[in-house]
């Protein structure tokens, strides 16, 4: 094919080179390649995309020089021996005989079951996704009072100067009253009793250095919470899926008292929960709104009806509507309103206004009248059930799941809320729960097809639950990594990394399996299993090993700058693949394990019970055939016998032939019992040894 052509090209290349051209020009030639390989990198990098054939011919061209360094070797014989190696031996101890198998197989779950039980106990929590540094901000400054625009915004001055004055922030959008730019906040709003915003961009942070924003954000906090007559909220802007308060519970129920009462309670609760911080509810906030009622009766006997009094009201508040009208500067159209002037839109100037009727000008005050009420910003329903929502946020440094298991845990202990309100929690870990259904579906649903396909390609049940028995237990490696690298087990990003863990894991082992299948066909299946695993250690190791070198910078947050040089770590791009490379370098590394040592056990284990079944059937049918217990008994003292040793001579007729090596004499056994000795032991493989030391040929095995 074309790649063999390529290569005996390279090799030939390199041999000629060797021999023709010195070792020092040789090196210099290794540099000067190299060098083309990163220019012609650097090229690709900047839009050249002509550059990558330069690049491949560069990387062709180190091939054949790099090749040309090394010492030609010398054509080995060809033996037709087989030597078993360390690794071999070490596995045809395990599988060798009928306990080991069992002994490793059982180490193997003991290990994993235990990985799984210290990780309950001693993991760092859950998180929906990666925990990064923050680039933005949202500072709510929230006051309560009938507040007009221009005192919003003086509260909003003071604050803005005092962030204005933090190192590290690049740049402050302030919004008194409504309005702001759009961020990616997940959803969460703005709370009620907020005046106003201050939207805050951070300094890059190969600028002011990883691991800053945090630090900011708490120093912004410091200088706001010192000013009086506001209370203030931080909202990070996470990069990533957008995402709110970590704790959002709804409240819901028909009755509005209980309802009230309920989302008190679990407001008070969550004040009184240590971690939890920019805690909200929804309820409405203290405050009065005028109800203004009008006895129709009355106005009808003077001529009035209800359009006129509302009329005359609006003239005191929001303005009479007369018209709309559009401007070049606007493309959107302008009410036109006409009220009273400031001084004069006052409530007691009901009292004196009045209306112009058929009998008249009428007081208002004849057929109306004014009450205060409780203020009331707004109804929510929910499937048809009105509802309130607290909210709360965590802490730096702990787990929301944790707080979240905290107050189910109090939800559950007794009946909390009254009447028939109920709770949920939303938000985050709605999200959360419904990703990791999706990744436990997905997962499941891709076992499913994996067991088709490796039913349809080894047709054997046995062989396919081997392969996805290694697939599950090496999760069990990925528990190791999240507790070595100190990590949360990030339910996005830790559940894509075992589920494309589970696809690198049955390579290998369909690899393995197949080979020994292959095997199997041609010897014992124990000598099959050792061979097995000799032929496939280098390729399982080269690619575990290719593929933990691969991610290695990735899972410690490496990143390399190509273009201009350097390199920075913890990056917020690098903190999103974190878990991910370390769920697939531990849980790799674990699967190599589990296909070299568990898998193999497996099969053999199969073998054994195999033979002990069949062994035990015969010595059943024994007991009541006399030959076949004769057979028995005479198999077994084989088994206790010594192989026969026979030496090898060759006849005149074999000089006469022109055989090399070849001595004079007849082929004898030096014991009769030779005749009798057995080709090879039927359940171990083991051929009997025969002593070639006294000839010029060796003997194979």
């Amino acid at each position: 094919g074309v790649a063999g052509r390529i290569s005996r090209f390279n090799e030939q290349t390199s041999d000629m080179l060797r021999a023709s051209v010195h070792w020092v020009i040789r090196i210099a030639m290794v540099a000067l390649a190299a060098i083309a390989i990163y220019l012609m990198m650097m090229f690709v990098l900047r839009g050249f995309y002509l550059a990558g054939l330069g690049f491949v011919l560069a990387c062709m061209a180190l091939a054949i020089v790099a090749g040309s360094l090394g010492r030609q070797r010398p054509e080995l014989e060809v033996e037709t021996s087989y030597r078993r190696s360390i690794f071999g031996a070490i596995i045809h101890f395990i599988v060798g005989n009928p306990v080991m198998p069992f002994v490793a197989i059982l180490v193997t779950i003991g290990a994993v079951i235990f990985t799984f039980g210290y990780f309950g106990k001693h993991n760092n929590g859950v998180e929906f996704f990666v925990d990064t540094e923050p680039e933005n901000a949202i500072v709510y400054v929230r006051a309560r009072g009938n507040l007009s625009l221009a005192e919003k915004d003086t509260l909003l001055q003071e604050v803005e100067q005092q962030v204005l004055d933090i190192d590290g922030v690049k740049s402050v959008f302030a919004f008194a009253g409504q309005g702001g730019l759009n961020q990616n906040t997940g959803g969460a709003e703005a709370p009620l009793d907020s005046v106003g915003q201050i939207q805050v961009e951070l300094v890059d942070w190969w600028v002011r250095g990883t691991g800053t924003g945090v630090p900011i954000l708490n120093e912004i906090e410091e200088r706001v919470k010192n000013i009086p007559g506001i209370q203030y909220e931080i909202l990070r802007a996470d990069v990533g899926p957008a995402s709110g308060k970590p704790i959002n519970i709804r409240v819901s129920g028909q009755n509005w008292q209980d309802l009230l009462a309920s989302a008190a309670t679990v407001r008070d609760k969550l004040d009184a929960t240590e971690g939890l911080i920019a805690i909200e509810d929804t309820r409405p906030l203290p405050g009065i709104d005028w109800q203004i009622d009008v006895d129709i009766e009355a106005a009808g006997r003077y001529g009035a009806d209800v359009a006129t009094v509302g009329a005359m009201v609006q003239l005191v508040t929001r303005g009479l509507l007369l018209d709309t009208m559009r401007v070049d500067s606007s493309d959107e159209e302008i009410d036109v309103r006409v009220r009273l002037p400031q001084k004069d839109r006052l409530l007691s100037t009901l009292d004196t206004l009045k209306v112009r009727t058929n009998v008249g000008l009428i007081p208002l005050a004849n057929f109306i009248s004014r009450t205060p009420v409780k203020k009331l910003g707004q109804i929510d329903r929910y499937d048809a059930e009105r509802y309130f929502m607290v909210r709360a946020d965590v802490a730096e440094g702990l787990n929301a799941n944790e707080k979240v298991t905290e107050l189910t845990e109090w939800f559950e202990a007794e009946i909390r809320l009254a009447g028939s309100i109920g709770y949920e929690f939303t938000g985050d870990q709605e999200d959360q729960a419904e990703s990791a259904d999706f990744l436990k579906v997905g997962f499941t649903g891709a076992l499913g097809l994996m067991f088709v396909i490796l039913l349809a390609q080894f047709n054997s049940f046995y062989n396919s639950i081997v392969v996805l028995t290694a697939v599950i237990m090496s999760v069990a490696g990925v528990l190791v990594g999240m507790l070595v690298m100190g990590q949360a087990f990030s339910i996005i990003m830790t559940g894509t990394g075992v589920v494309a863990l589970a696809g690198i894991v049955v390579n290998n082992n369909i690899v393995l399996i197949d080979t020994y299948q292959e095997y199997a066909r041609h010897m014992p299946k124990l000598q099959a299993i050792v061979r097995t695993v000799e032929a496939r250690i280098r390729p399982v190791l080269l690619t575990t090993i290719t593929t933990m070198a691969g991610l290695a910078p990735m899972m410690f947050g490496l990143s390399l700058n190509f273009l201009d040089g350097g390199y920075t770590l913890n990056s917020p791009t690098a903190m999103w693949w974190k878990q991910l490379a370390t769920a697939v370098v531990f849980g790799l590394g674990t699967a190599t394990v589990l296909t070299l040592v568990f898998t193999p056990s497996l099969l053999a284990a199969r073998v054994w019970i195999t033979a002990g079944a069949l062994s035990g059937f015969r010595r059943m049918r024994a007991s009541s055939d006399p030959m076949l217990a004769a057979d028995l008994a005479l198999a077994k003292v084989k088994k206790t016998r010594h192989p026969d040793t026979i030496t090898w001579a060759y006849s005149e007729h074999d000089v006469l032939l022109d055989r090399p090596n070849s001595v004079t004499g007849a082929a004898l056994a030096e014991q009769t019992q030779a005749n009798d000795a057995p080709d090879a032991d039927a359940e171990t493989g083991t051929a009997p040894k025969k002593d070639a030391t006294k000839s010029p040929l060796k003997a194979a095995e």
